[in-house]
Parts: C-alpha cells; structure tokens; sequence
C-alpha cells in the first residue's frame, strides 16, 4: 500500500469542484494557474511514499513506480517550498529518503533483484521494494529523467544544513555512478535501453524527439561521460524531421511531450548549436511553433474529430479508450489504448481524437497566449478537472457507453474521460508553470557544472552559457 501523509498544509484551501468534477465557473488565469499548480503539486506531495520516495506510474489506477515519475517528484518538492505548501523541513525529509533509497538499491545483472544495472535504473519498479517491476527495461531516458531531478534537488538545497549536504553528496554519487560509455555500447548513439535477457535495445536517441537529454547528460557527466559526437549522433537524422516553411518552419516531432521534457530541466532559450545557427532559431522557438502547430492542426481537424477547437487541443501521449474501432465522419476509425499522438504528416504522428491536457498546459512557457485560454477551456470540460488537476486526457467522440473502453468512463454527451493521473504528464504541467512563472527549474539547472559542460561539449554557445 502506498504510504501517503494524511495532513498536507493548505490542500483544504483546494476549491471543490462541481457535481460534475469540473469547476463552473473558471476562474481568471492567475488564479487557475494558481489552482492547477497547487493540484498537481499534491498529486506528488500525497502519493509518493514516505520511506522510500518512490512515486506512482499513475494514480488511482493500479500499478509499479516510475523512476521518471521519481524525478518530477524530486522537481515537484522545492515548487511547494517556493509556493508555500509544504516546509522546507518536509521537502528536506521526503527528498532524502528519495536519494538514501536509489543510493543503496541493488545493481546488478540479476533480472529480479535488482533495481538496475551499471548506475541506471528500470523503468518501472516495485512501489514497496524497489526491484525491478515485471520485464521492464533499463531505461536511459527515464534514468536520465530521474538524474535530471536529483541534479535540481541538489541545486536548490544549499544550505549548510547537514541533511541538505547530504542531499548534495548523494545525488552527485548516484548521478555519476551511471556508466554512459557502457550505453553507449560502442557507437555514436546511446540505447534506449537493456534487459538482462536480451540486451540492449538496437535502437538508439538520434533525430529530434524528448530524448536529447540524454546524450547532454552523457556529455556532461563527470566520471563516466561518453566519447565527442554523441550529440551529432542524435542530431545527424534531423534532417528528414523538418516542417513548414518561413515563420512556421520548424524540426518536428509530433507527440508534444518531444518539445517539452528535456526543457522542463534545460534552459534552450538563447543558446544555440550547430542545427541552430543554420536554422536561425533556438530550440526554446522550436517548441513554441511545434505548439502553434499542433495547435492549428486540432483547429483545421482534418478527420473531423468531435470537440477540437481552438481552445480545445492538444496532441501528445496518453492514455487512449483502449483497442477500439469507432465510425465516425463516414468511416471506421481505430482507437487506440496508450499511445503517442500528434499531427498526421509528423514524425510519429497518430491522431485518434484523444486529447491531454498536459499537451497545452506544459506548453505554457512556449506560448502562454494560447495555451492560456485552453486551460481556461480544459478546467471546464465535465469530468477532467479533479482533485490531483487534470485527468491524462478525453476523447469527446467515444460517446456510445456500450464500448468496452479501458480506464475511463463514457459520457453519451461529453465522450470519454480517463480514470487515471499520469505521473510524467502530471510533473511536466507542474514544472512549466513554474518555469514560465519564475523559472523556477531553470535558474537552479543553469548553475549545475553537469548541464553547463554537457551543452558546451555539444556545441551549444551563446546566452547564459557565456556568464
């Protein structure tokens, strides 16, 4: 069972929601914000475990603990120090317990006991023991992910505080326990991933996608940073990736969640690498037109898809109804459970009518000017605006409640509406509103000698990298 605190300072003052679960009402922007940062906060606060710090893949739904769902959590904690809903001490508690666990869990080639191999860890592991979770894979992403929130854990608390030097000492210890060359496995790129049974997953981070913090970690670390051209391996396939033309120009990749995980910890505004400087704009402009972009695509909805709107949008992955096959605009149409979504035309891109908050919502920084009415929009739909903010996502056309769908509830008029909070989805909404409010992540990331020398070794020049 999960451990939760029972008492958390200031979620009594969460406004209810309506019968519906959505408020009737939408606040002004300020103060949705306010609210949806203050949910999503708690979902981390309330559902990660006291003793170990482990965090939930998704709550209510059942199952593992996600390592990437870990380090939004480590994000998520100094956001409510700053925010004043929880106290430094607590933040302090929960963020060690964190570290002292990943510190000590088992590494090893063992496919059950063991929580991961050579410094990085299992995607998904045991919520109570931290072992590895079923056959799931030693991810680099989601390491990295992991490793990304211990670095702003250690960045933020400063103070000569013993535990706070702890927190220092053993974040640095982890992070540079993990073996890159070893993922690396000879090549330019580094693996998506290994199991003990089959080793490594054959493919690689390279063309444009959410995994270039990975080989930026790789470069950066300290004891084991991998070999130069890691970053030209991931950047050398961008070239079939590019869209649009003029303002609209961009290097796409069509699920949004591509466009803003890796800068939820890495500030891309004003420094610019070799792609950069022949394109003419940074990666932070890249991410805002990838944003209008999939935006406009939602707005010209070329298979008709019910509810898309120009506040009403949002492609990236989620959860999904489940396998299905729906008629829909004069054709059958297939549905799909969890899966990646963006723009038909765009890398990786699928679209089933199935929308996520987080897609809008982690785009704040990118273009507060449309993603603010969206949030407006979204915290009005019936059902998806909860206690723990947004649920992971809808689908306004699955509306027959005779489908079997998985995870969610029907509404004959509204459509489907997912049962679950998603761990990533939840942690990137809660950072980029605090990025786009004081970069809060950002200020504290751009200190880290790590990231500093992981950017310059790619190349990356320009804008805080000079001071």
């Amino acid at each position: 069972m999960i451990t939760r605190r029972r008492t958390i300072a200031g979620l009594a003052a969460i406004p209810a929601l309506g019968a519906a679960g959505a408020m009737s009402k939408p606040p002004a922007f300020a103060s949705l914000i306010d609210d949806i940062e203050r949910r999503t906060f708690h979902f981390f606060w309330n559902l990660s475990r006291d003793d170990n710090g482990l965090t939930p893949d998704r709550w209510p739904g059942e199952g593992p603990c996600s390592i990437a769902a870990v380090g939004f959590a480590l994000t998520a904690y100094p956001i409510g120090v700053e925010r004043g809903w929880i106290s430094r001490a607590d933040a302090r508690r929960r963020t060690l317990a964190t570290l002292r666990f990943f510190d000590s869990a088992p590494q090893g080639e063992d496919p059950v006991n063991a929580s991961g191999a050579n410094g990085f860890f299992y995607h998904f592991l045991h919520l109570d023991t931290g072992l590895r979770y079923k056959r799931s894979e030693l991810s680099s992403v989601d390491s990295a992910i992991l490793f990304l929130g211990m670095i702003f854990a250690a960045g933020w608390f400063d103070a000569p505080h013993p535990d706070e030097a702890e927190i220092r000492r053993l974040a640095s210890r982890i992070v540079e326990r993990a073996d890159w060359r070893w993922f690396q496995r000879g090549r330019g790129d580094v693996s998506m991933g290994w199991r003990p049974e089959t080793g490594f997953i054959e493919r690689g981070w390279t063309a444009y996608n959410e995994g270039m913090m990975v080989p930026l970690l790789a470069l950066g670390s300290h004891d084991h940073a991998v070999e130069d051209g890691a970053w030209e391996a991931w950047t050398h396939t961008i070239g079939a990736c590019w869209r649009g033309a003029g303002a609209t120009r961009r290097i796409a990749f069509a699920p949004l969640f591509g466009h803003q995980y890796s800068h939820v910890w890495f500030d891309f505004r004003g420094i610019w690498d070799a792609v950069n400087r022949e394109a003419g704009f940074d990666y932070f402009e890249n991410s805002r037109r990838a944003t209008i972009a999939n935006r406009a695509y939602c707005m010209a909805n070329p298979l008709g898809w019910d509810g898309y709107s120009g506040t009403i949008w949002g492609l990236t992955a989620c959860d999904g109804p489940g396998a299905l096959k729906l008629r829909h605009s004069g054709a059958v149409r297939k549905i799909r459970g969890y899966s990646a979504r963006g723009p038909i035309g765009e890398p990786d891109g699928f679209d089933d009518g199935t929308l996520a908050p987080t897609a809008a919502l982690a785009s704040l920084p990118f273009a507060p000017e449309i993603v603010a009415p969206a949030a407006r929009a979204l915290a009005a739909w019936p059902g998806l605006y909860r206690r723990y903010g947004f649920a992971d996502s809808f689908n306004p056309s699955v509306r027959d409640p005779s489908l079997k769908a998985r995870a969610g509830s029907i509404d004959p008029i509204h459509g489907w509406v997912a049962r679950d909070h998603l761990g990533i989805d939840q942690g990137a909404i809660l950072a980029m509103i605090a990025n786009y409010r004081r970069d809060a992540v950002w200020r504290v990331m751009r200190r880290d000698p790590r990231i500093r020398r992981g950017l310059r070794r790619a190349g990356f020049q320009g804008g805080w990298l000079v001071a």
